[in-house]
């Protein structure tokens, strides 16, 4: 007798319940909502891309991240048994492909190939999943769902005006107050100018970025563990620990970078997002944090991360500006800027505070009685009556005892239950009975929509 398997799935991935997948639904909508609110069109792109596309574009940290796919047969039947020696060649001769570890850098392939077809500047949005071969902890998954929002094909910085109404604007949406937090990675580069390491800007910038998560004193280890002196690193203190608010953040800076021309560049262009920000009405807080980096190596400018104002769990959005991107795959100086909202974590936070809309998650909650095959015809007429009126319902399928039907109801969560017996099958009416409540009411079948609409 063959032995039973134990149903498991991958660490770091998740099944969803109806329930799960109602509220999940509704984030969706809700951020896509808001994107077409600012003319933004959908694409898709595949799962897989080939590695040669992912690979260099997050950084050596990012690059030990993604998943790589096996070619298809047998992948190892032309491999010399001294090859198998070198794990990192080994790997890129038998997997040419890998899923996509974000949508931005598929974006910018998919901008390249398509080019011809395109109009810019080209608004677009994007709601996939994506992989990361990370340790799974809370908050963190290999697969997750992000909601991507760009504009490539112009410079102009109102489109990270716009792309803050847009944070603006669904965080109200879903009831979450967060903090947008921004910077300049302009700033970051001349900082690193300033310390004496033009050359360690990217270990400088992955260990700052890590400030809130290890503590200032473990970034400095970093830092030191990454060759910078103990000198660079006092002059690092003022920025990373200073207290003020976003303008005298600004005064700050612009004063230790005041010889410095693209430190310059990006307190002028911070300045401008800042200020335009708080000018064209966006509710939410923000603030000037020198310490984000965003470690993705492809940002050139503007940077953005949101936090939950009364969740602890990390970045729930983020993005920036990112100037060449697309130079990478042969077409050069095509700016872009965009941002990502992380669906799951979003999820998390709605879910922790009891913030998702009930009436948005759960439909109409109506089932439909099912007590003989004399009143089956009738109540299949009811049901097609609420769905012809964009009402959803459900019969329930087997012909039994009431009692039986009001027990599925009441663990269902069922809000409306609808009897129909002999009684109402002949007087052309139903019966409906509020569960929460116990009310009951009697409605002529002409009269059903109307009740219904009323109540929802």
């Amino acid at each position: 007798m063959a032995s039973v398997q134990k149903p498991t799935i991958p660490k770091g991935t998740r099944d969803f319940s109806p329930i799960e997948m109602l509220r999940r639904d509704y984030i969706f909508e809700t951020i896509k909502k808001v994107f077409k609110l600012y003319d933004y069109k959908p694409i898709q792109t595949p799962s897989m891309e080939n590695l040669s596309t992912l690979l260099g574009k997050y950084g050596e940290e990012g690059d030990k991240l993604l998943f790589k796919v096996l070619n298809s047969g047998d992948a190892f039947s032309n491999i010399e048994p001294s090859e198998l020696e070198n794990s990192k060649a080994l790997s890129v001769k038998v997997c040419e492909k890998g899923l996509r570890y974000d949508l931005t850098v598929p974006f910018a392939r998919y901008v390249v190939q398509h080019k011809n077809e395109i109009l810019f500047p080209f608004k677009r949005y994007q709601i996939q999943p994506v992989w990361r071969a990370d340790r799974p902890q809370k908050g963190r998954y290999r697969e997750f769902y992000q909601c991507d929002v760009d504009v490539i094909g112009s410079k102009s910085l109102l489109n990270e005006i716009e792309l803050l109404q847009i944070v603006d604007r669904v965080f109200e949406e879903l009831g979450i107050p967060v903090v947008i937090k921004i910077n300049n990675r302009k700033i970051l580069a001349a900082i690193a100018q300033f310390i004496g390491y033009p050359d360690k800007l990217i270990d400088i910038t992955v260990a700052i970025d890590k400030i809130e998560k290890i503590g200032y004193e473990e970034v400095c280890n970093n830092l030191k563990a990454n060759g910078i002196d103990n000198e660079a690193i006092k002059k690092l203190h003022p920025l990373l620990n200073f207290k003020g608010d976003s303008n005298e953040k600004l005064d700050l800076v612009l004063n230790i970078l005041s010889d410095n021309e693209i430190g310059k560049t990006g307190i002028e262009e911070l300045s401008f997002i800042y200020n335009k920000a708080k000018e064209f009405g966006i509710k939410q807080d923000i603030e000037i944090d020198f310490s984000l980096a965003r470690g993705l190596n492809y940002y050139t400018g503007a940077i953005f991360e949101v936090k939950a104002k009364n969740f602890s769990i990390g970045s729930i959005c983020g993005g920036g500006r990112y100037d060449n991107l697309t130079g990478i795959f042969g077409m050069p100086d095509i700016s872009g800027v965009g941002i990502s909202f992380g669906a799951d974590r979003i999820y998390d936070v709605l879910l922790a505070t009891n913030k998702f809309d009930k009436s948005s998650i759960e439909g109409y909650n109506i089932l439909i009685s099912n007590m003989d095959e004399s009143c089956l015809s009738y109540s299949m007429a009811v049901a097609s009556k609420l769905r012809d009126n964009d009402l959803s319902c459900q019969i329930y399928p087997e012909q039994t005892k009431l009692r039986r039907q009001f027990e599925f109801a009441d663990k269902n969560s069922i809000e409306y239950f609808i009897i129909i017996g002999e009684e109402e099958r002949k007087g052309n009416k139903i019966n409906i009975k509020k569960l929460s409540t116990g009310e009951q009411y009697e409605v002529p079948f002409d009269k059903i929509i109307g009740f219904f609409k009323e109540k929802f």
